[in-house]
């Protein structure tokens, strides 16, 4: 049984998925398929809807036959990349699924620094064909990452205050939109568009392969861990906003509260130990990086510092194993200006309340490159933030759902006073509404976004997605 876009129930011609089927370049999967919970299956184990149907799609032609499928038959419609997104978005109930994740290929021209790559490629798929020609697009910090929901909402990661975002370094794409043509865009064919795809999310089409701006970074960098007990949380911070406030370009810094995981990366004398502390990563000369984080490494008596020279695609991994696939995530996020006294004691007090080794407190280090980008240029807003809060708890038993979510919004909800009013959206959980989704954008953002969302989806075929409502007016033709 399939559920149309208006949410009513409703069966599917045989016939119809079976011209479908034929003309799929990759597979068409239906519940009662052996692979089907596998294929259904997302980062986020919270999640758990069950399309009617799944095109696991190889080709941009095999896109467009889906998007024209669901219209035809009022599907709801959700699209897969990496399926790494916290929300969940990525799978529908009773709707088909355009999965996306066998359409990996990388292509990567040194001579001009730019990469292109499909929509289903990971973040560690694009970080290892880059890094063959001594070049990274700056993207993510968790390598399974899908690079298009990174991308399309925003991209935080561990090159961006050098480098700026990761759709800062977005030059094109190719789309099929909702009416299921496809198109080629950039600065200069549709640059409506490309304003909008830089931080707007899914809410325009389903984009089948970004071409990237890539930059000379590594191989080798200067990265790693420096962390405390958790006891000297308050004096961490308070030293931690002065050093990161001074930071240059080149050092972008993550700073923690959690309990570490019982994972192998970890040593294990700190398993199960709650902590503070920040991850860092310099990309520039490493002498003058060694000058840059001395101070960090010289405060305190730190319980563990892992700072060395290493491999950049593997400090772009080395978080993977605290965030494994399967396990109930559910996340919150505020952008805040900076840490003053009282916001440093609310990130104590309910970070010391922490009970999952997979929960962690985030503090994105923002600024820097991703500070100079104009408002009015790109989609993704609140550029003058100093910091990215997540809030976030990863836990394997269900019955511990209610503990770990109450601990995530309490948590959340103290926070919210300190926040500059935006958030960043890729952050955004299964229940965050509308008003959260105009909320982070603003208000101008927001109508800006959604009278492009009229033009090109004036249905809202794709609202499965920190959603942008088509504006209440004629649409016009975008194909000019």
């Amino acid at each position: 049984m399939a559920v149309s876009q208006n949410g009513a129930a409703r069966s599917l011609p045989e016939k119809a998925i079976s011209e479908f089927d034929a003309v799929l370049s990759g597979d068409l999967i239906r519940p009662e398929n052996a692979d089907y919970d596998q294929v259904r299956s997302v980062w986020n184990g919270m999640i758990d809807r069950r399309p009617a149907l799944i095109a696991r799609c190889k080709l941009v032609a095999d896109v467009i036959e889906a998007v024209g499928f669901a219209k035809r038959h009022s599907l709801v419609v959700s699209v897969r990349g990496g399926g790494h997104g916290v929300s969940g978005n990525a799978v529908c109930d009773g709707g088909l699924m355009i999965d996306l994740s066998q359409m990996t290929t990388i292509r990567v021209d040194a001579q001009d620094a730019t990469a292109r790559a499909d929509a289903g490629a990971l973040l560690g798929d694009l970080d290892r064909a880059t890094q063959t020609f001594g070049l990274a697009v700056p993207a993510g910090t968790v390598s399974e990452t899908g690079i298009a929901g990174l991308t399309l909402g925003g991209g935080l990661g561990w090159l961006m205050r050098k480098y700026g975002l990761t759709c800062d370094n977005l030059i094109g794409v190719d789309m099929v939109t909702a009416d299921g043509e496809f198109i080629r865009t950039d600065d200069e064919t549709h640059p409506d568009l490309m304003w909008g795809l830089r931080g707007g999310g899914g809410n325009f089409g389903v984009v089948t392969s970004f071409r990237y701006q890539a930059h000379p970074v590594g191989p080798t960098v200067l990265a790693g861990f420096v962390l405390h007990p958790i006891g000297q949380a308050n004096e961490f911070l308070r030293f931690y906003q002065e050093y990161a406030a001074q930071a240059p370009d080149e050092l972008t810094t993550i700073a923690v509260i959690r309990i570490m995981p019982p994972v192998p990366t970890v040593p294990s004398e700190l398993h199960g130990v709650q902590v503070v502390g920040t991850g860092v990563c310099y990309v520039g000369d490493l002498d003058e990086g060694h000058r840059v984080l001395q101070p960090l490494r010289n405060f305190g008596k730190p319980i563990l510092d892992s700072i060395r020279t290493t491999q950049f695609v593997d400090h772009q991994a080395a978080l993977d194993a605290g965030v494994p696939a399967g396990l109930h995530y559910y996340e919150k996020s505020e952008n805040l200006p900076a840490l003053s006294p009282e916001l440093i004691e609310t990130l104590v007090e309910h970070g010391e309340r922490v009970t999952s080794p997979y929960a962690f407190v985030g503090l994105f280090q923002l600024g820097g490159a991703v500070s100079r980008v104009a408002e009015r240029d790109t989609s993704y807003t609140n550029r003058d933030a100093a910091y990215s809060l997540i809030i976030s708890s990863g836990w394997k038993d269900p019955s511990e759902t209610d503990d770990q979510t109450k601990w995530v919004r309490a948590f959340w909800n103290a926070a919210k006073p300190f926040s500059t009013g935006g958030a960043y959206i890729n952050f955004m959980s299964h229940d965050d509404g509308q008003d959260r989704v105009v909320e982070s954008y603003g208000q101008h953002t927001y109508r800006r976004l959604a009278d492009l969302k009229s033009i090109y989806d004036p249905t809202n075929l794709f609202r499965l997605n920190q959603n942008i409502k088509p504006s209440p007016r004629t649409a016009t033709t975008p194909h000019t």
